[in-house]
């Protein structure tokens, strides 16, 4: 038994060869069923008869925490002892539930405050809209590629705050929320609605290998079943980040439907309605654009729309990808009886953006989003403070970014090269590379 840890899910394990117990004091004799203290919620009996099996016997666990070992003491090479370690799973349910997590929230980060959002709004599209009357009136190419990587990441920040009216984080007044949602969308070519509803179904199933909508992992058999082209495509830098226009048109490999058809399985019979209105702001905006070109000439329009089209394209993707990717310890993906709400949004992962963190409206912070997407944009850093010491472990903290963030391209390029596929089968799964690919 000296060779053997006990764990709280009473189970028995293999010590390292410097491990060792402490000695056991003797138990008074008329105390014969000392209750002794664990993290979880609940205690185990222990009985003081010593012996394997009575050990074993008397063993009886009662707890929602993960499995975590009891802290031993073990002795280093340089014989210091007395550093404890503990084990940590992230695979494993954590102890702590999702009241917990809103109770350390305070109360003012749910407060949606319209004025406010409002006003991010009208800083946006000022921006975007001084952007491109600078870059026509200078009309030089030392400018234009300027002009795109600003651009480009602007009109990320109006998808942003449409996402935010999506939630019903922007505004309480639905009716607003729609109307604002369906400006900023359609102007760079997004269904507002048909996005909405599929965006929603991403966050009641985060996490989860089949029921997951963006950016969830192909099982083995799918990914096998893919032509040599399309996985190098899919795996390929920058192809990965050139997705989202294929997505909105036909979603992910395994599913079928598209963003634009009210009678894709995306959509119950009454939101159809809503992405017919949709689908009809977004050909209204692409008929615009079309007479703009004709107007402009379409040279003038694929600097001022098309290239800042493309960069907004590659922003979208490469910062939802690394929301769920990319993490240098490899996170759980779930299946069944496994999956829980809260157990999938703590695999979400948090990104420093630099500069950037302001312009996109913090959507970098990305746990507590994902938790509580009703929480404003603004109140995102201060209610991730406030929730993390009862997140623990089970909150990443990211890496601080330089100004610009390009630390993240790096780790965007690790997890291309080694995040291909889960396990067709196993309800707690995890990334798997092809050494073929």
């Amino acid at each position: 038994m000296a060779g053997l840890l006990l764990s709280e899910a009473c189970g028995l394990r293999p010590l390292t060869a410097a491990a060792h117990f402490r000695p056991r004091p003797r138990l008074p004799a008329a105390d014969t069923n000392r209750s002794i203290p664990f993290s979880g919620s609940q205690p185990f009996r222990l009985s003081t008869v010593v012996g394997p099996g009575a050990l074993l016997r008397d063993c009886m666990l009662r707890v929602s925490a993960p499995a975590r070992p009891i802290v031993v003491e073990e002795e280093k090479r340089d014989n210091v002892s007395g550093i404890q370690t503990e084990e940590f799973d992230p695979g494993m349910p954590p102890p702590f539930g999702l009241a917990e997590i809103r109770a350390a929230i305070p109360k003012h980060c749910w407060v949606k405050n319209t004025w406010r959002s409002i006003s991010y709004v009208v800083r946006d599209v000022a921006v975007v809209f001084g952007l491109a009357a600078a870059a026509a009136s200078i009309n030089s190419w030392v400018v234009w590629p300027l002009y795109w990587a600003a651009q480009g990441t602007m009109f990320w920040a109006l998808f942003v705050l449409g996402h935010d009216c999506g939630h019903g984080s922007f505004s309480n007044n639905h009716k607003l929320n729609s109307v604002v949602g369906h400006l900023l969308h359609s102007s760079i070519l997004v269904p507002y609605h048909g996005w909405r509803i599929s965006h929603r179904t991403h966050h009641q199933n985060h996490g989860h290998v089949e029921n997951d909508e963006s950016w969830h992992p192909l099982s083995e058999s799918v990914y096998k079943s893919l032509d040599t082209p399309t996985r190098k495509l899919r795996f390929t830098f920058p192809f990965p980040m050139l997705a989202f226009p294929f997505y909105l048109w036909s979603r992910s490999p395994g599913k079928s439907g598209s963003h634009f058809n009210p009678e894709s399985d995306l959509f119950v019979r009454n939101e159809k309605k809503d992405v017919i209105t949709s689908t009809a702001c977004w050909m209204t905006m692409a008929a615009l654009l079309a007479g703009l070109t004709l107007v402009m000439g379409p040279l003038q329009m694929f600097k001022l729309y098309a290239i800042p089209y493309l960069i907004f394209v590659m922003w979208l993707d490469f910062v939802t990808y690394l929301h769920h990717h990319g993490h240098e310890e490899k996170l759980p993906w779930y299946r069944g009886k496994e999956w829980s709400y809260l157990r999938g949004g703590l695999t979400t992962v948090d990104r420093d953006y630099g500069w950037i963190n302001n312009i996109h409206h913090d959507i970098g912070t990305h746990v507590i989003h994902h938790l509580f997407p009703q929480i404003p944009h603004y109140n995102l850093l201060e209610a991730t403070e406030a929730a993390k010491p009862v997140l623990g472990k089970y909150y990443r903290e990211p890496e601080k970014s330089a100004p610009l963030p390009f630390h993240l391209i790096g780790v965007l390029a690790t997890s291309l090269k080694r995040d291909h596929y889960v396990s067709d089968t196993g309800d707690v799964v995890y990334y798997k590379k092809d050494t073929e690919l």
